[in-house]
């Protein structure tokens, strides 16, 4: 490293979207008591996963990263747990049932408490409040009480996300995630949709298959990889104290890895190269991911991939595309060109929300054919490139929710108020989030076995 990192040498550098205390004392004394805390992950974890994306890198598997926009301490269940994981596995086997390839399961949960903003302040009725910048900063009433930075709130965040890995554990390795289970993974409402017919066939598939391999004498009893599935945990790290008190060193290693989930990313608000954000993340072995938006130029992204990734591995570094359907023609193909150019190994993935939210009938919501043109502009120019299109990056519910219009249901934006739950973005609900795991799995399928033979991009 050019120069000394530490894990508090992001101080020294200037910040931005970070709230303002109003007692330090307070401040420091939570930071203080987290240091002292167990892990939330184990580097061994974060390692595996960062094996696993070395994988992707090589186009040899597919990363599956989605969750809420926002976890909140009100909506912390196990039933929304179990949900969310439900929808994340028919995902997952869509994927790579289409795909023939591993999916990479990565959560954004368990951490994703912290929120970037616009602005600073949120003014109603003539009203000028501190913005809501995520349960584990201030709460989203709009009440001056409410909306002072409270420091004690990040323990409060520390305990939920343990909870939260404990029962996805258990799910992932107590045999919920059991391949003789496909069936079982369909929640009720999406059973009548097309989504559910779809997804129905393809589980009556695995079904068959899983009968022929018993036949033979290969069961879930005896094959724990048909029984169980790795699922990791990701979120933004906006808020340096939380991930600085849960930086520890791995005892094996000698490295420094973030505990507070496996993997972390830098947003696109907070990507400025001497900045803190990215000299945080420059120090830790942890997988990193990178927003990247339209305001991104090739030349800085290079710069950026240096400083995270100086000895270009593969799996470090996975950069997130979030354009908008308008826009992602006009700026993906040159920061491709600019990574192949320079041999830098990463993995690429699309963030199909981000760029497209719109606000219909008052509410913020993201049309779902803008979120497939989306995806379906970002497998064609990889296509055209010759590059792999490794993951897809969704803000997503297992919740029957009404804050993205459009999809199979026809949602539209006089039906947003009807189960409008969201904390801060619109998510896809279950059926949204298969739909897209089709068009997802379908691309994957079309690139197989042709080498990402280059066609022609509609911008």
């Amino acid at each position: 490293m050019a120069q000394t990192w530490t894990p508090d040498s992001w101080r020294s550098k200037p910040i931005m979207q970070v709230p303002t205390y109003p007692d330090q004392t307070v401040l420091e004394n939570v930071e203080s008591r987290l240091r002292t805390y167990p892990p939330l992950v184990f580097a061994g974890e974060a390692r595996a996963l960062r094996s696993h994306l070395a994988e992707v890198c090589e186009g040899k598997g597919f990363l599956l990263q989605g969750g809420d926009c926002a976890e909140s301490f009100a909506e912390h269940g196990a039933d929304t747990i179990r949900d969310f994981f439900r929808v994340f596995l028919q995902m997952a086997i869509v994927l790579t049932f289409g795909g023939s390839k591993p999916v990479v399961k990565v959560g954004r949960i368990a951490g994703q408490f912290a929120k970037p903003r616009s602005s600073d302040i949120e003014t109603k009725d003539g009203v000028q409040l501190p913005s809501y910048r995520g349960d584990i900063v201030n709460g989203i009433d709009f009440d001056e009480q409410s909306r002072v930075p409270d420091p004690n709130r990040q323990e409060m965040a520390y305990r939920q996300s343990a909870a939260t890995l404990n029962l996805l554990r258990a799910f992932a390795q107590g045999g919920y995630a059991n391949l003789e289970n496909v069936h079982q993974w369909m929640l009720g409402f999406v059973g009548d949709s097309p989504q559910g017919e779809r997804y129905r066939a393809l589980a009556d598939r695995i079904s068959e298959t899983m009968d022929f391999m018993r036949s033979i004498g290969i069961t879930a009893d005896h094959y724990a990889r048909l029984r169980e599935t790795e699922f990791y945990t990701s979120h933004e790290a906006l808020l340096l104290g939380y991930e600085e008190a849960l930086t520890r060193v791995d005892s094996t290693s000698g490295d420094w890895y973030t505990t507070s989930g496996h993997m972390i990313w830098i947003g696109d608000r907070t990507r400025q190269a001497d900045h803190a954000h990215v000299e945080f993340c420059r120090g830790i072995k942890n997988p990193i991911g990178l927003k990247c938006g339209p305001s991104l130029e090739a030349d800085d992204l290079i710069n950026l991939i240096d400083i995270l990734n100086p000895a270009n591995e593969p799996g470090r570094l996975t950069l997130i595309a979030r354009f908008g359907h308008e826009k992602v023609a006009d700026h993906l193909p040159r920061l491709l060109r600019a990574v192949e150019r320079e041999g830098k190994k990463v993995v690429w993935s699309c963030d199909p929300m981000h760029g497209n939210t719109i606000t219909a009938n008052g509410y913020k919501t993201r049309p779902f054919e803008r979120v497939l043109s989306e995806v379906e502009h970002f497998f064609q120019i990889h296509r055209a490139e010759g590059t792999y299109p490794g993951g897809i990056h969704v803000e997503m519910t297992g919740k029957n929710v009404t804050e993205c219009t459009g999809g199979a249901r026809a949602i539209s934006a006089e039906d947003l108020q009807d189960r409008y739950h969201t904390h801060c973005d619109p998510r896809l609900n279950a059926d949204q989030a298969l739909e897209l795991a089709f068009l997802v799995a379908e691309n994957l399928k079309n690139g197989r076995g042709s080498g990402d033979q280059k066609v022609a991009v509609n911008a």
